[in-house]
């Protein structure tokens, strides 16, 4: 995986960050304006390139540029996506400004050794899509699929197919507002139990589906308690009454529409193409986004359980902004727990965890402590070097510090655990255009040019 490598002031050369060094997990941490995600696409880019699928969560819209790869240096591939100049009237760029970017962009393509032949194997190799719980601007998600659609899970993985059944239902609970905590609510107890009994003799499991199983299960006890003492005819009324008006609003609809929730469908090649797969949730509001988010982690986590060990990267799971999705305690948001698994977990099933901030500060360290590649940008405060300092567990004295009080824009400081060394590393060129966030009209239009 490739960039350009500078140490202690050295003359370039190449930096190569082996694939199987991300077994271990990456943390990237920059600044607004610091180059962040610029590099996190170039990873992408390397990532596929050698053959490696990738997940990623895209939480500002700007990871969906990665449709923007074109196979030439040809200005008019690049023309329907250059903003126009401030002021200009019609709003589409003028010819001048398009040829401009197009000589910008192959100048510095053809600087990092990127050559047209590279930029159309890239394209004839690699299959992109950008996934929209919620909406249709990209692929729509049904992101309830583990309950309302049977999944084979349910014949041969009976412990991951349940994992995420529980997660459709805490979302489910937490669009009815109510508790969601599979250990503590009764309520998701009891849905659990309705809807994985359905779904192991293979009967219809949809909302509308548990409503009479809900007023009378279809069993005597839940754990050790028969099922009245446990949770008594008035409250599972109520439970009942709850999600008939949940089913009959307006806004549930959105989340059951389009294809099932399936990461290891997505991991597998298109066509011979590897696949870079965005799930973007940068349309939603903040609190639909931690609940779409929790499930697509959850699954995601179930997939990688679901495979065999090894040391080589199989696939990467990229998360691109974290902050506010993995705070300390006592904050739990439904992200934070596949999170944590995922962390301390997929490496033995070869899958390598990218997360990736430019706000350090309210990040769960202890979580982040497993990851064993760091890349740092430019930070926006004293507070927040600090703050990244003491998660290394360095000092403010130390060279990390030191090389970071200095840095310029686009540089990084890496700490790998592959070889142990702290070196300086300079991003190359993104083969995608890098136009800023993609909104909805934008995945429309790149949806339909392909």
């Amino acid at each position: 995986m490739g960039a350009r490598r500078t140490v202690s002031g050295a003359a370039r050369g190449s930096f190569d960050l082996p694939a199987d060094d991300l077994v271990t997990h990456g943390v990237i941490v920059g600044m607004t304006g610091s180059g962040k995600t610029g590099l996190v696409t170039v990873l992408v880019e390397e990532a596929v390139r050698n053959r490696i699928p990738v997940l990623l969560l895209d939480v500002k819209g700007d990871l969906a540029n990665l449709k923007l790869a074109f196979p030439s240096y040809a200005a008019e591939h690049i023309a329907p996506w250059v903003e126009a100049a401030r002021g200009d009237e019609d709003g589409v760029a003028d010819g001048a400004l398009v040829d401009e970017v197009a000589a910008e962009r192959r100048n510095e393509l053809m600087a990092w050794g990127i050559t047209e032949d590279d930029l159309a194997r890239y394209c004839a190799t690699t299959h992109v899509r950008v996934i929209t719980p919620g909406s249709d601007a990209g692929e729509p998600l049904h992101l309830l699929s583990a309950l309302e659609r049977r999944s084979s899970r349910w014949d041969h993985d009976i412990d991951n197919a349940r994992a995420t059944l529980e997660a459709a239902v805490s979302m489910v609970l937490r669009l009815m507002g109510r508790d969601p905590d599979p250990a503590q609510s009764r309520a998701h107890a009891l849905l659990t139990a309705i809807a994985e009994r359905r779904l192991v003799a293979n009967q219809p499991a949809d909302l509308a589906s548990l409503l009479p199983d809900i007023i009378t299960p279809p069993f005597a006890t839940i754990g050790a308690l028969d099922v009245e003492t446990y949770i008594g005819l008035k409250a599972r009324g109520e439970l009942a009454a709850d999600l008939n008006t949940l089913i009959a609003s307006s806004s549930l609809a959105r989340w059951r529409q389009g294809q099932d929730l399936d990461v290891g469908k997505w991991m597998q090649p298109v066509d011979g193409k590897t696949t870079a797969t965005i799930v973007s949730v940068a349309h939603l509001q903040d609190s639909e986004r931690a609940l779409a988010l929790g499930v697509v982690l959850e699954e995601a986590l179930a997939w990688t359980r679901s495979q065999q060990g090894t040391s080589k990267l199989r696939g990467l799971i990229v998360f691109d902004e974290i902050y506010g999705y993995l705070p300390p305690h006592p904050h739990d948001p439904p992200t934070k727990r596949p999170l944590v698994a995922l962390m301390k977990q997929a490496r033995a099933f070869g899958v390598g965890c990218i997360v990736a901030t430019q706000n350090p500060m309210d990040l769960d360290y202890r979580a982040l402590s497993n990851a064993g590649t760091w890349i740092l940008g430019r930070l926006q405060t004293e507070a927040d070097l600090k703050r990244v300092i003491e998660g290394l567990g360095e000092t403010m004295k130390g060279p990390i510090a030191t090389k970071l009080k200095r840095i310029a824009r686009r540089w990084f400081v890496v700490r790998s655990a592959g070889t142990n060394e702290i070196s300086m590393m300079q991003p190359r060129w993104a083969m995608s255009l890098l136009r800023g966030p993609m909104t909805a009209p934008d995945l429309v239009r790149a949806k339909k040019h392909g």
